[in-house]
């Protein structure tokens, strides 16, 4: 918290963040907590466009600013952080999205570009030397700026004199200019941390806390979507299982680290993690047992060791998934949910781990404020009101289509059924 803030702001955050814990904890707060997640929505809230909304560091903090004091949630992501993203894309050259005014219209969401970014017979490479793959390998695949890596020194293997020589492809040209490059985008990177940092601290000195840190993936899923690609991947579930499984334990090895490092770092102990390739309709049971869950329930433990909370996002239906993914410490993670049975997961999950979520998109874009009510009505009345320890959410954030009206009848009902 903030020392800057007014007494009854600091008194006011720390409400809001003791209700989340309490939920964490199992442990049914007073009142149902209500968290705010959005990204492009601020666009519609601010009257401006997905494009603006990206480069426009002064107004996102306006934006932002009038959103928490107009909603006054118990929690809210990393609202800057998640909308203003434009100059570190452009200054990286990043080649796995498309975003608004790149690629797409200026008031079009985000694109990616499902590909196989790295081939099957170099995940060995990616086993064996990760940092390496990533310098000569991988940036230069997904990062325009990082082209002339590939150049990068061996220097493993090296010693004594040949360290000395190793130096010498730096002064290979395309190696300098990707270094100079890198540094000059490192820049844009620097200026948009200390903006996001100066907008975290401002929500916190309003009395707003982040309901979460820091930001990871499930290991399975960081190589099926960024690496593999989506058919790729799938292949590999058939033709290179001893490989893929060696891959995704290292993956789940380096992912823990950087996470705990991030986590740490950001004095938040939530840690975001969204999940893509979990849903019942992606891959059978049997494909889940072995090659999903294993690895991403080491990581979520690996993470509660070291003293941290786990807030995975279940995307689409995970209803068929629920008694498996229960085999975790109780009172040590937040699930969200996108589209599973809240009812159901409540019934599954209750006794081990608080829920978020799950006002479904399509309502909250294309109903009425009554019908928003009654929903979350509906979640008050069979899961809250049976001991749930909920905090309400909207499916996956707020869409971007979303009125606001809509949004309004959320925050009104969660306070007029469980405030």
């Amino acid at each position: 918290m903030n020392d800057s803030a007014s007494p009854a702001a600091q008194a006011a955050f720390s409400e809001r963040w003791q209700r989340i814990l309490d939920c964490v904890a199992l442990k049914q707060p007073a009142r149902m907590p209500v968290v705010l997640y959005a990204t492009f929505w601020l666009a519609r809230y601010g009257g401006i466009s997905k494009k603006a909304l990206m480069f426009d560091y002064d107004r996102v903090d306006d934006i932002v600013e009038r959103v928490v004091l107009e909603f006054e949630p118990d929690a809210v992501s990393t609202l800057f952080a998640g909308s203003a993203s434009g100059r570190i894309l452009e200054a990286l050259d990043y080649k796995q999205l498309l975003w608004p005014g790149h690629g797409v219209a200026d008031d079009q969401p985000y694109q990616y570009l499902d590909r196989e970014y790295v081939e099957a017979a170099e995940l060995a490479d990616f086993v064996r030397d990760p940092t390496g793959f990533y310098l000569r390998t991988y940036l230069p695949r997904i990062f325009g700026a990082f082209e002339g890596f590939e150049q990068f020194p061996q220097f493993p293997g090296a010693f004594y004199f040949r360290t000395l020589t190793a130096v010498r492809p730096f002064a290979n040209p395309s190696l300098r200019a990707a270094l100079q490059r890198v540094m000059d985008a490192a820049d844009v990177v620097d200026e948009f941390a200390v903006r996001s940092g100066r907008s975290n601290r401002r929500l916190a000195e309003l009395g707003f806390p982040l309901i979460h840190g820091s930001s990871s993936g499930a290991p399975y899923d960081a190589l099926a979507d960024y690496f593999r690609g989506a058919t790729g991947m799938m292949k590999d579930l058939y033709r290179n299982r001893e490989l893929l499984h060696r891959a995704i334990d290292a993956m789940r090895e380096h992912m823990v680290r950087a996470t705990v490092a991030n986590a740490k770092a950001s004095g938040n102990p939530i840690v975001f993690l969204p999940i893509h390739w979990a849903p019942d309709a992606f891959m059978s049971e049997r494909q889940f047992r072995e090659f999903w869950w294993p690895s991403f329930r080491q990581m979520m433990v690996e993470l509660i060791d070291a003293g941290l909370v786990p807030m995975p996002l279940w995307e689409s239906d995970c209803t068929k998934r629920l008694e498996i993914i229960r085999d975790i410490p109780p009172g040590k993670c937040i699930y969200w949910f996108e589209r599973t049975d809240m009812v159901k997961a409540h019934e599954v999950l209750g006794d081990v781990v608080a829920l978020r979520g799950n006002l479904s998109p399509s309502l909250m874009t294309t109903g009425t404020p009554d019908e928003v009510d009654a929903a979350v009505r509906r979640l008050v009345d069979e899961v809250w009101n049976r001991g749930g320890c909920l905090m309400l959410d909207t499916a996956f954030g707020i869409p971007d289509e979303t009125p606001v009206e809509n949004v309004r009848a959320m925050f009104a009902a969660a306070r007029k059924y469980a405030g």
